[in-house]
């Protein structure tokens, strides 16, 4: 019964939880587009309240935007605060944000180091 409990809880996140390297989550959709965003967009969160969104050729950076972060920790779990909010859902141990676009629709992107594709 604990297991279960522990299992249905979810996540609570701090301000540093979101502090690293983000990629777009391939386990929602698999093939050529979900494997296009991959490779055209990634970006970083850092520790300075920085947010680095980048449009790339597979490895290579072509451009950056910049901007900032805002986290709010008003909430029992920090929430992610940008000029359109991205949603966090959460499981036991980790999270995923989803970025609404007007071009893709929802865009998912979770924590990871960006590899090639086979």
């Amino acid at each position: 019964m604990l297991l279960i409990q522990r299992l249905q809880e979810k996540k609570v996140l701090q301000k540093e939880d979101y502090y690293g390297s983000y990629i777009i989550d391939r386990r929602f959709f698999k093939g050529k587009k979900s494997d296009w965003q991959y490779n055209s967009y990634r970006f970083e969160i850092t520790d300075k309240d920085s947010i680095f969104f980048h449009c790339t050729i597979g490895e290579r950076i072509f451009k950056t935007y910049r901007g900032t972060i805002d986290i709010s920790v008003s909430y029992a779990s920090a929430r992610l605060i940008l000029s359109t909010y991205p949603t966090t859902y959460r499981s036991a141990w980790n999270f995923y944000l989803v970025f609404h676009s007007p071009y893709y629709n929802n865009m998912y992107f979770r924590k990871g180091k960006w590899k090639p594709l086979n």
